[in-house]
Formats: structure tokens, sequence, C-alpha cells
């Protein structure tokens, strides 16, 4: 449904270019995810109603964007790093026992959050990464298939076409602001560079799943930064940077410049303010607030929710001045599906 078809408009605060929303009723059962991927969320909620786990909600919510390539940001065809290839990252954590499940530079699987959980209940690991990643999920049943799309090859010749740009590189000859590789370094220094991680490009479905009796999974999928330097990880599957989840506090989850906002370990440090006390919408602002200290112009965002049913989400970017793209979907006991845009509205899809 577009939002011109949206039914209703609830007006919430803006804090400058931080924006927040918090729910303090009891609103559990509840699934809450980074950006307006409603078909993941239905899934989600479906499945939760049906009976099932929290962490089975947020493996189907996320395995669904997968297939669906949502946003090009998640699943096969989107992303292509610098050799052309998509390559996958994804986590899933179980709130109630702690244990965590990731894979990153996962290739010719698709379903990479279930290769994730398949990591966690059939391991005494937690993370997997690359080539050996890719074997452990088709040892375990999982189809291997090509994550190459016309779409993505497109992408990538276009990106060669225009002289690599934009790419991750500094310090290196030849210019990388103007060329592309083989690269080396040198002692020159640079310029700064123009920010590359954006609002279209912004990679990460970030999930949080709480069942009416509190217990909490949280979960990302992921294919990247596009054009990333092969090898490169971002926060996604890290636990802690991409997602976290305590059952007896609640959960959060990242997405933006994973780069920067894994060096502060966000959604870890989102649980342990509000496992303080502090309520969700307080707990990402801080959060943000102390990304925003080293890195100010960065982009990126938090959403939190507790056990007691408050969520909030809290986000920095100068270009949401200009361009309030819808930011959450959220599904609750209260029956709806909501879609939460940046510049603070709750545009409620169905009653």
């Amino acid at each position: 449904m577009s939002i011109l078809n949206m039914t209703l408009v609830v007006n919430l605060y803006v804090f400058c270019l931080l924006a927040s929303f918090s729910q303090a009723a009891t609103v559990l059962p509840l699934v809450i995810n980074t950006w307006p991927f409603q078909k993941a969320t239905e899934k989600a909620w479906d499945t939760l109603q049906s009976g099932a786990s929290v962490l089975d909600a947020v493996e189907k919510g996320c395995a669904l964007c997968e297939t669906e390539q949502c946003d090009g940001s998640v699943g096969y065809g989107g992303s292509p790093d610098e050799r052309g290839e998509t390559t996958l990252d994804a986590m899933v954590m179980n709130g109630d026992t702690m244990q965590v499940g990731a894979v990153a530079d996962l290739r010719r699987i698709k379903n990479a959050i279930g290769v994730a959980r398949a990591v966690m209940e059939h391991t005494r690991h937690t993370f997997l990464v690359g080539e050996s990643a890719s074997i452990f999920a088709e040892n375990m049943g999982f189809l291997a298939e090509d994550l190459t799309t016309h779409s993505s090859l497109a992408m990538h010749t276009k990106w060669l076409n225009e002289s690599c740009q934009p790419n991750f590189w500094e310090g290196v000859s030849p210019d990388p602001s103007k060329s592309c590789g083989p690269y080396k370094p040198t002692s020159v220094q640079q310029r700064w560079r123009k920010q590359i991680i954006n609002i279209h490009n912004h990679d990460t479905i970030g999930m949080i799943v709480i069942n009416k009796t509190g217990h909490v999974a949280a979960g990302t999928s992921t294919n990247g930064a596009k054009h990333k330097i092969p090898g490169r990880v971002g926060d996604s599957p890290i636990a802690g940077a991409g997602a976290y989840a305590d059952s007896t506090v609640g959960g959060a989850a990242a997405t933006g410049d994973g780069d920067v906002m894994m060096r502060f370990l966000p959604s870890y440090q989102a649980v342990e303010y509000m496992s303080s006390g502090i309520d969700p919408t307080t707990a990402c602002r801080k959060v943000i607030d102390r990304i925003k200290k080293y890195y100010p112009g960065f982009f990126g965002a938090v959403i939190c929710a507790n056990t007691t049913g408050g969520y909030a989400r809290s986000h920095e970017s100068v270009l949401e001045q200009r361009n309030p793209e819808p930011f959450i979907m959220i599904a609750d006991s209260t029956k709806r599906i909501g879609i939460m845009n940046n510049i603070g509205s709750l545009f409620v899809l169905k009653l």
C-alpha cells in the first residue's frame, strides 16, 4: 500500500536531526524492523502468531527479505563488490540463552539468515566466514546458487565505466578518486572524500521480535555496501553491533554506515542502557549521540525495544532534512502494522 493510501497519521516529536518514538503502553507481542520492509514484518508477525518461537519469527521475516531482495540491499543480486560479486552477511541471536549464529562473506547461498541459525544450532561456534561458511552451508543442505543477476552485473559494469567511483580506498596510488586499481600504498596525504554510505546505500534489515511472555530474539541480513573491497564485513553480522537481544531487557538493531557503527557496538550499548532502567527512546538517542561525538557526519540509526513493550528509534544524517523517507516497520498487539518515517510520523497500514 502506498503512503497516499495509508489511513492514519499520528504526529510525533522531532528533535532536530534526531527523531525518536516510544510506546509506553504494553503492546506485546512486538515485531519491529529497520526500513519499510512491510512484507518481512508481516511474515515475522504471522510466524509468531502461528505459535512459533521468536527465533522462527526473526528467521522467517529476514529470509523473506532475502528472497524479495528488499531494496536491493538484502539478499542476492545486490551490492556487488569490486569484483562484481554479491556476498551476504547475517546473524541471529537468542535472547534467552545469549547464543549467536553468524555468517559473513557468504557466497552461493541465498538464505544467509538460515545459515546463521544453523551455525548457532549445529556447531559450538558463533561466526563462520567466506568460502568455509559456504561449504558449511552446502553440507547443511542449503542450495548452492549463483547470487549474481543481470541487475548486479549492470551495476558493476556502470561502476567500472565511471572509473570505479565511488570506492572505499584511501592513501593509495593511483588516485582512487579518479581511477580504478590495483592500488598500492602511498604517503601522499589525500583530502577527505565524499561519504559513500547514505540512505540509498544503507544495507541491512535488522529485526527485533518479542513475544507476549517477553522472550526476545534479534537478527540481521544484508548484502553489504555497494562496491566494497572484497572481504569487507560491516556491522550487520557482528553481535552487539548489527543486533543484540537479552530476554531480561529487550533488543536493539542498527543500520547505516557499518564501518563506523561497528566501532561502537551500538546495539549492545543500547540494551545495556535499557538494562539500567533507561527507556528505549533515551537509550537509542544516547547511542547515536556517542557516535556523533566522533563522526558528526555519519549516516546511521538504531532501533530499541524492551520487554515491557516500549520501542523507539533514533537516527542521524543531514540527508533526512531533505529526504524524509520511511524508516521502520512495527507490528504489535494493537493489531496494527505501522510505518514510521524520518520526520516522526506513524502511518498505520492495517487496523
